[in-house]
């Protein structure tokens, strides 16, 4: 069975946009992706252990465990080019699956990075150290924290643990000073008033692709682009893959 949910399968894609969700998250934050891509392309939306498909299966709290499983949960998709993105927690992991595709010669068309500090950029704060309520009061003011949650106990305890898994692993994240550059396109998402992810604190992403890497701001906190602006950041994101597939398809 694959740990891909597939909004809208289509069997000879054009594309696949793979989607890697956020610390806390699932496949069904980029749902609605599904409508707003074109026609030939394939959205694939990756749950990671403790969730949805992965319900039974202990998180991972090691980036190193998550991203080689990711890995291996993407190979069997790369007949046909592929797309990364991720938010927070998920950009780490699209960046680091990207990069060790560039390493073997199987580059992704492109890589989407949101709301998350470039990897050499260091913060002291640790939300995996926080206590249940006081992790719980950061998410809600990110914006973060499903619906009617705490209407469930037991779903407020196992939701506390996988968030708090997914930090761990996150906040352990410790990139080697010389790791090579992505080979593929890299496009930087934010939110003008994310705390966790300022504009200004995006710089860094500069370094991490040898090509020119974009930069595309939206109004909004660390979970800019969900609800009413889905539709419109996915037309955006869209245009970006668009742009990097432009030249591939010219000198192809």
């Amino acid at each position: 069975m694959t740990p891909f949910v597939r909004p809208r399968p289509v069997d000879r894609p054009a594309l696949r946009l793979i989607g890697f969700h956020h610390a806390g998250g699932s496949s069904t934050a980029y749902y609605p992706m599904g409508r707003a891509i074109p026609d030939d392309w394939e959205l694939l939306l990756l749950d990671l252990p403790g969730r949805a498909k992965r319900y039974h299966e202990p998180p991972m709290e090691h980036i190193d465990d998550v991203v080689d499983l990711a890995l291996a949960d993407v190979e069997p998709w790369l007949d046909v080019p592929v797309a990364l993105f991720g938010h927070s927690y998920g950009a780490i992991v699209a960046t680091e699956v990207a990069r060790k595709l560039c390493d073997t010669g199987r580059p992704p068309l492109w890589t989407g990075v949101s709301g998350r500090v470039s990897p050499g950029y260091r913060t002291q704060r640790r939300l995996s150290e926080l206590d249940d309520l006081g992790l719980l009061q950061q998410i809600r003011a990110m914006g973060g924290l499903p619906e009617q949650l705490d209407e469930v106990p037991e779903f407020v305890a196992r939701f506390t643990r996988l968030t708090r898994a997914d930090l761990r692993s996150v906040e352990s994240y410790r990139p080697p000073a010389d790791r090579t550059p992505l080979s593929c396109p890299l496009t930087v998402f934010c939110g003008t008033d994310d705390l966790w992810a300022p504009p200004a604190a995006m710089s860094g992403w500069s370094a991490e692709s040898v090509h020119e890497v974009r930069r595309r701001v939206f109004p909004g906190g660390h979970f800019y682009f969900l609800g009413s602006s889905f539709a419109g950041f996915t037309r955006e994101l869209v245009a970006e893959i668009e742009a990097a597939a432009a030249p591939v398809m010219v000198n192809g």
